[in-house]
Order: C-alpha cells, then structure tokens, then sequence
C-alpha cells in the first residue's frame, strides 16, 4: 500500500536524550527569569536577606569544629580546623541546593507547566545557575578567611598549583546535581515519598562525602569502602587539595568523577524528557 504525503504533520521531535540547546538559548531572557525569581523569592521578607548566604556555612563551621575537631579530636593535617570544615562545607552547599532544588521541579512547577509551553529543562538549569552566584558568595568568604589565617595569624596554607582546575570541578558538581536532581524529580511525580526521603538522605550522605571527616581517617580505620564509589567525596577531596593543597587525589578518582558525572546527567536528561510528556496525569 502506498503511503500518501501530507501536506502538514504534526509529531514530537523531542528525542530521549537531547538537551536541545538551540531552543533553550532562544529561551534565554527566561531562563534569566527564573534565576532572578530564585534568587530574590528564596529570602524575601526576611530580615537578614542575602546574608543568609553567610551565616549558614560560618555557624555550621564553627558548630563542626567544635564538635568534630574540639571533641571528637579529629586532625586535619595542619591546616586550621575552622577553614578545613569551611572548604568543605562551602563546596558541599553548592551540590546540596542543587540536589534538592531540582529534585522538586515537577511538583514545585505544575501550575506553571500545565499552562504555558518552555523547554521544561529551562527550570532545573535556573536552579543551577542561580546557585552558582550563591556559591560565589560563600566562595568570597572562604578567601577572606584565607587570608585572615594565612596573612594574620601565620598559617602555613598556600593554594595548589593546579587550582586554575577548580572551575571545572564546580560544573562537575552542577552536573551531577543537575542529573540526580532530574532523576529523582521525575520519580516524585508517581511517589511522593521520595520528596522525604532526599532531605534525611542528603544529611547522612554528607558524613560519607569528606566534609567533615577527611579521608585519611577512614583509611586509618580500614572503613574507606564508604566513600570509594560517593562522586562527591572525591569531589570534596579535591577542592581541598586545590584550595588548601591538603588531601590525596588519585586519577581512579578523577576519571570516576567525571564519567559518574556526565552518566548522571545523561540518564536524568533521558529520565526527565520521558516524564515531561506524562507527568501532568501522575502529579
């Protein structure tokens, strides 16, 4: 039988695994919305504001030097306990917020997607970029206290020579929040659940990512089985080691970073361009 030619056919062009960048950068200016919404809704009508961005990771630092470096008596290898726990914590915020952030889109977004059509992936993405600038903050405050303990108080801490690679650890990080985040989005559109089970697993994941325990203690203790195949402690490890110019670094950890990295952001694309087609029956 012969197939007969239409003049016109509508279909979907969305394919499983495609990021669609050219309608995405059409859809610049409100992707540049959304981030703006992010950042000014978050602490609107609060009295500190932006400051928040600043007390967070000081007091958690000073609580985990405290508790873990004070009491528990935990080293860190000469470089100050404070800033220790400030790289790591600093770092750490920028994948949590991220994480937790997008982990939600679906749900956070259903009014907004059952009306209007835009690249669904422009949402996860604002989230990203808007934490990128909190991060930044957080970043400026972790190098004056660099330079307080370094210039003032006459710490021997120097940064890494290969810290000019730091930029790329930060899109790692982006990245693999952006993948799990994708993931774990889609599938709260069908169990609710999970939306719980993300803000208690973030918490202990955090004590098996090297914020505040360094690797070496878990070697010592023949326990480091726990954070070998954790992305973010190797991610951790080597902020610090760039930073700080403390830690160790292995290529196995490198290479394992990147490719869990981009693995992740490829199944979230795949995991959140089926959803999108569907989840406004399910949410």
């Amino acid at each position: 039988m012969k197939k007969e030619k239409w003049l016109f056919e509508i279909s979907s062009e969305t394919k499983l695994i495609d990021l669609n960048l050219k309608e995405v950068w059409q859809y610049r200016d409100l992707l540049m919305l959304f981030v703006k919404r992010d950042l000014i809704t978050l602490y609107k009508q609060t009295i500190l504001g932006p400051l928040w961005y600043l007390v967070q990771p000081l007091f958690t630092s000073v609580i985990f030097t405290l508790v873990f470096n004070n009491v528990a008596g935990i080293q860190t290898g000469g470089i100050p306990p404070f800033l220790f726990n400030l790289a790591g914590i600093t770092t750490w915020n920028y994948f949590k917020e991220c994480l937790t952030a997008t982990s939600d889109t679906f749900k956070k977004n259903e009014q907004i997607f059952g009306k209007v059509y835009f690249p669904r992936i422009i949402m996860p993405m604002s989230i990203v970029v808007s934490n990128l600038l909190k991060f930044g903050i957080q970043l400026l405050i972790l190098i004056a206290f660099y330079i307080y303990y370094a210039f003032y108080l006459g710490a021997v801490i120097r940064p890494n020579k290969y810290l000019f690679l730091f930029p790329i650890l930060v899109v790692c990080m982006g990245i693999l929040g952006l993948g799990l985040g994708m993931i774990i989005s889609s599938m709260v559109t069908k169990y609710r659940d999970l939306t719980f089970l993300v803000s208690f697993g973030i918490q202990l994941l955090m004590y098996i990512s090297l914020v505040v325990i360094p690797l070496s203690l878990f070697q010592e203790k023949g326990v480091e089985w726990l954070v070998m195949y954790n992305p973010m402690g190797y991610i951790i490890e080597m902020a610090r080691y760039l930073l700080l110019n403390e830690g160790n670094v292995s290529q196995f950890g490198i290479l394992y970073t990147i490719i869990s990295s981009i693995v992740a952001l490829l199944l979230g694309i795949l995991i959140f361009n089926k959803t999108e087609k569907t989840f406004i029956d399910t949410i």
